[in-house]
């Protein structure tokens, strides 16, 4: 037992090595800076590329699902389904209008990644360059969506019947989620990250913190549903309190991303030097 924890020791500092001497909290909070202005202009480009790929009219209809299952007390199902609104009826003009914000989110992470990779290595034009290594997304991004869109009728009939069907259905939406988060997380810790892991470390990890970020999701869905008035702390302006919750979301969001990210660095080093000290004995 006592050797068990040791190993599971061993194991949790070695992957968060690379965050000693960095203010996680800061790194997180400053990717939620980012993320809160590219959150709308990349829902509403992954929105308007899925329309045009399932057609506007199956896209409201599959949404609508979610829409009716989401607890209503910060008032989610009406930004749901105006935000949908939006973009499906985005123009062109728009589209390319939100280009530039949506791709601030990439500039966020390369500059955190860079501090955890590489804290003492200057690299020219970082913002730059994690805003284009991040706008390859956007390709795969109606394929990814529309196969989410597709589980919603299955998993929130399961969830409104309640009992061991709405378990099953949290599970199914719960793995979804995963399989959706996997492939975009093994791009951003192997591309969009500035230290290049190799690609069996980036899905291993990237995978266990996409398993990770979709139970944290479906945690946010049933904070929302708790009747807590989050106005309270803010002279009773409701509308502030769930901004805050929201932004709070972000911010524990971007810190599981950043402990992946540096587990995932740990990881492809090991595998590195393990690789090399193998060297000498097949010679």
């Amino acid at each position: 037992m006592g050797g068990g924890w040791q190993r599971t020791k061993q194991i949790t500092n070695a992957a968060f090595r690379p965050l000693r001497g960095r203010d996680l909290s800061l790194h997180a909070a400053a990717i939620t800076f980012y993320g809160a202005i590219a959150v709308v202009p990349v829902a509403l480009l992954a929105i308007w590329l899925t329309s045009l790929l399932a057609g506007a009219d199956r896209v409201r209809r599959l949404t609508s699902y979610a829409v009716r299952t989401l607890p209503d007390e910060i008032g989610a199902p009406h930004a749901v389904a105006a935000l949908v609104e939006a973009g499906v009826g985005l123009t062109p003009v728009l589209a390319l209008a939100s280009l530039l914000p949506a791709s601030l989110y990439g500039e966020g992470l390369r500059r955190a990644f860079v501090s955890v990779a590489a804290p003492r290595r200057d690299e020219s034009l970082v913002g730059w360059r994690g805003r284009l290594l991040l706008l390859p997304l956007l390709a795969p991004a109606p394929a990814l969506l529309l196969s989410v869109l597709l589980a919603l009728p299955t998993t929130t009939g399961l969830v409104r019947q309640g009992g061991w069907s709405g378990a099953l259905g949290v599970v199914l939406s719960f793995l979804a989620v995963w399989l959706v988060l996997t492939p975009v997380l093994l791009w951003v810790f192997r591309v969009v990250g500035p230290a290049s892991p190799d690609w069996l470390s980036a899905l291993g990890v990237g995978s266990f913190t996409a398993a990770n970020l979709s139970g944290f999701l479906h945690g946010f869905v049933l904070f929302a549903s708790l009747p807590i008035d989050l106005g309270v702390p803010f002279g009773g302006f409701d509308e502030i309190g769930a901004g805050v919750a929201v932004l709070l979301w972000l911010y524990v969001f971007h810190v599981i991303v950043l402990a992946g990210y540096s587990a995932t660095l740990a990881l492809s080093r090991w595998r590195t030097a393990r690789a090399r000290s193998r060297e000498p004995r097949r010679r």
